[in-house]
């Protein structure tokens, strides 16, 4: 899978999981901030997608510090995907 196609099936992922509808992929920006002045996600929503980045890629995320990092932006998270997938 090419790095854009993951883009957009995080963006998708990421409104499905979080239930952000009626949010479409297209607002959702690459480089925004998925919390604080971003898109505006808190703690429980990191906790989801911790979640989500273990069901659909096999990544499994311990240490908070490393969800601090992995958790910045669409960017940062299809990248350690990139990276880290086992699926």
């Amino acid at each position: 899978m090419e790095i854009a196609e993951l883009k957009q099936q995080l963006k998708e992922q990421i409104i499905s999981f979080l239930n952000l509808t009626p949010m479409t992929p297209d607002e959702i920006k690459d480089d925004a901030p998925l919390f604080g002045d971003g898109l505006g996600l808190d703690s429980i929503d990191s906790l989801e997608l911790i979640v989500l980045l273990k069901r659909e890629y096999g990544i499994d995320i311990r240490d908070p510090k490393d969800g601090r990092k992995v958790l910045v932006n669409v960017n940062t998270m299809a990248d350690y995907i990139t990276a880290n997938r086992t699926k």
